[in-house]
């Protein structure tokens, strides 16, 4: 059944009118009247739904009933990456979102490719968060991970506290790294029931960022011997994480 998601709140009552790009891909998809259909709006849970009429430009549809339906990762895991470049950051978010990131932080680092500012950063989030909002509607998630404005690395550890709590707990916040002594991935995180891992972009974390990175409370782990691009290790870590 066609999924869409609404950025308005969804609750029973009057007929409602899709977004424009929901609407456009039903008329794509040649939905006509009385044809059902899934909505969510992120806060939780779907809705099934009727085409109730079909305009030029306009789609409107009767909310039917609401299921209590979720699909999230047994632990919330929060990747705070370093931005790879091109098209990579691109499909970084959406297998992120489909394996169950709970939300995404780009961050650009000493070796960062990609550099954003103002309105370019502005652009490329909201780029990255509709990228996030079309993979829940493909893969059946009905809570929408945020893809957070891009910072300078250095100010998000600043703020680490604010943003993971504090005291940070044993395996709540964790740095990918090849040091010599770091735990493997998994056994790192065992007793987390939620966490923040964050990695860097091309050629990685310099060695000023990840000993920054320590000094926030986060603990070196192991995704093994090889090194892994940057879009990679954030799929090899929800793999192991959150599936």
């Amino acid at each position: 059944m066609a999924r869409f998601y609404s950025p308005l709140p969804l609750s029973a009552g009057e007929p409602l009118a899709l977004s424009a790009e929901a609407a456009r891909h039903v008329q794509v998809l040649r939905l006509q009247p009385g044809d059902a259909l899934t909505l969510f709006d992120g806060s939780g849970g779907q809705w099934q739904a009727q085409v109730t009429q079909m305009g030029r430009s306009e789609v409107r549809v009767q909310l039917l009933q609401h299921q209590a339906i979720e699909r999230e990762a047994a632990r919330a895991v929060h990747l705070v990456v370093g931005m790879p470049a091109n098209e990579r950051m691109d499909w970084l978010v959406e297998k992120a979102t489909e394996l169950g990131a709970a939300s995404i932080q780009p961050v650009a680092c000493a070796r960062s490719v990609l550099k954003l500012a103002g309105e370019r950063a502005q652009r490329r989030q909201a780029h990255w968060q509709a990228i996030a909002v079309a993979a829940c509607e493909q893969c059946g998630r009905n809570r929408v991970p945020p893809v957070h404005a891009p910072l300078p690395l250095a100010d998000w550890l600043r703020a680490a506290n604010a943003v993971c709590g504090t005291p940070a707990a044993p395996g709540q916040r964790l740095v990918l790294s090849l040091q010599a002594g770091s735990q493997p991935l998994r056994q790192a995180a065992a007793s987390a029931s939620a966490l923040w891992v964050l990695h860097g972009p091309e050629g990685g974390l310099s060695a000023e960022e990840e000993a920054a990175a320590l000094a926030q409370g986060f603990a070196p782990a192991s995704l093994g011997q090889r090194v892994l691009r940057a879009e990679t290790a954030s799929v090899a870590a929800l793999a192991l994480l959150a599936l």
